[in-house]
């Protein structure tokens, strides 16, 4: 599917320039979480809400295409942290945790809840963390893209220092999957929440799990959905688990994965290479405008005398992050909302 075709399936008011913060369904996803809803409302979704169940295994499975990984290698959640927070259970006692020092939270709380146990985590600037990466580090954790300001990591010379002083790899890709393409398999452990560029409701996470580090892992959150068949997991012993990384799923916010899956579908058939030079060529764009030199992100942040004031006098939602003004373009965003934004900005 083309470009100019898809953007027929948003219906966006004008002016829409902040997916860092939370992306916008495509008519697909509106529709079938209205069906859903309707069901709900009637009794009409099944006893057990089979056809809610149906989503989450589209959705996973949209996702393991769109990362590159196995489908068994992914588990669902909620929210990014939670999805981070066996893994960090899983750290030996005494473990050293590499981080950025302007990490978003979801990826770094969750290590340092073990501080008690030892884990010490250590932050250094984005773009002293491959050189910071040493014998004592055990674990290596970062944004691809930060939230703050849109800086790429570099993620293949991250990965590559790690491995060579034997540490685990966690990459939050909150701010890139659905218009970055990567190699999620290089890392051990990739998390996101998929309410931003991958375009799905609120209460979406999902995570790639390396099968050897699954083995370090306890899954501490199972419930019947985590068993081996959720259906036959109902009540009572033995413990009987789903040997794939399905054991540390939690159940589903069933609407949240009715609108994710359309989302994701839809990604899928326009394809991230597309989408990502769709919207770097509009990033860019608007950093020309400003006097600013291109980059290679979606999200840009730019030092403007009242920006956000101007904005939103001028009808445009955008979000200030670490004192800056950012914006962030994606599928359904335009040329023209580029000029109305340097318009605002510079007259």
């Amino acid at each position: 599917m083309q470009i100019k075709q898809a953007q027929q399936l948003w219906q966006p008011h004008e002016g829409w320039l902040n997916t860092a913060s939370y992306g916008l369904p495509p008519d697909p996803a509106w529709a079938a979480l209205q069906e859903a809803l309707a069901g709900w409302r009637t009794g009409n979704m099944g006893v057990t809400g089979e056809g809610w169940d149906e989503a989450q295994a589209r959705t996973r499975a949209a996702f393991a295409r769109l990362v590159g990984v196995p489908e068994p290698d992914v588990a669902i959640g909620s929210a990014a942290s939670q999805l981070f927070a066996p893994v960090a259970a899983a750290l030996p006692a005494g473990a050293t945790v590499l981080v950025p020092e302007v990490e978003f939270t979801s990826n770094l709380f969750p290590w340092l809840a073990q501080e008690q146990r030892g884990v010490r985590v250590r932050t250094v600037p984005l773009a002293g963390l491959v050189d910071a990466i040493d014998a004592d580090t055990d674990l290596v954790a970062f944004s691809l893209v930060q939230s703050a300001d849109g800086a790429v990591a570099r993620y293949a010379d991250i990965v590559a220092a790690a491995r060579a002083h034997d540490a685990l790899v966690a990459v939050d890709a909150t701010q890139a999957c659905g218009w970055l393409p990567f190699d999620a398999a290089l890392a051990d452990v990739v998390v996101l929440a998929a309410y931003k560029w991958l375009l799905a409701p609120k209460g979406t996470a999902l995570a790639y799990y390396a099968p050897e580090l699954r083995e370090r892992m306890r899954p501490d959150a199972a419930g019947w959905y985590a068993g081996a068949d959720p259906l036959t997991s109902l009540y009572g012993p033995p413990l009987r688990l789903a040997d794939s990384a399905r054991r540390f799923d939690i159940a589903p916010a069933w609407f949240s994965y009715i609108g994710a899956a359309p989302a994701l579908e839809l990604l899928l058939q326009v394809g991230v290479p597309a989408i990502h030079a769709h919207n770097v060529a509009l990033a860019n764009r608007f950093r020309a405008g400003l006097g600013l030199p291109p980059g290679d992100s979606a999200i840009t942040t730019a030092e403007v005398p009242e920006a956000q004031s101007r904005l939103e006098r001028a009808g445009l939602r955008a979000a200030v992050r670490a004192g800056r003004v950012r914006v962030s373009f994606h599928l359904y965003s335009s040329e023209d909302d580029v000029d109305r934004a340097l318009t605002a900005l510079t007259g």
